[in-house]
C-alpha cells in the first residue's frame, strides 16, 4: 500500500507560480510512475502531467505544456509540479497518483493510488 500526501496548493494571481509536492510512503518509490491530475468544479478529472519511475520520461497535457514542469526525487520519495504562468482556468483540486509500473500513462484508471488532493485557485 502506498500513501500519497499533496501539499503546496493555495491562492495565486494570474501569471503567478506555485509548486505542488507529493510525498509517498513505501520503499519502492522509484518503481512507480507518478502523475498529476486535476478536477475543476463541475468538470471531470483530467490528466495534467506524468513522469516515469526513473524520471527520464515526462508527458504533459497540451493545456499546460510549456508552463508546468513535473519532476521527482526518488531519494526523497517525492514528486513535484512546478506551475508557472498560471491562468484562472488552472483553478482545480490537484491530485497526485501512483502507478505500479515504471511507465507513465494518461488514463486515470491505470493509476493505483491517489492522494487526497490540494486546492489551487488562480484569481484574475
Amino acid at each position: 500500500q502506498v500513501q500519497l500526501v499533496e501539499s503546496g496548493g493555495g491562492l495565486v494571481q494570474a501569471g503567478g507560480s506555485l509548486r505542488l509536492s507529493c510525498t509517498a510512503s513505501g520503499r519502492t518509490f522509484g518503481s512507480y510512475a507518478m502523475a498529476w491530475f486535476r478536477q475543476a468544479p463541475g468538470k471531470e478529472r483530467e490528466f495534467v502531467a506524468a513522469i516515469s519511475g526513473s524520471g527520464g520520461s515526462t508527458d504533459y497535457a497540451d493545456s499546460v505544456k510549456g508552463r508546468f514542469t513535473i519532476s521527482r526525487d526518488n531519494a526523497k520519495n517525492a514528486v513535484y509540479l512546478q506551475m508557472n504562468s498560471l491562468k484562472p482556468e488552472d483553478t482545480a483540486v490537484y491530485y497526485c497518483a501512483a502507478r505500479r509500473y515504471s511507465f507513465s500513462a494518461r488514463q486515470e484508471r491505470l493509476y493505483d493510488y491517489w492522494g487526497q488532493g490540494t486546492q489551487v485557485t488562480v484569481s484574475s
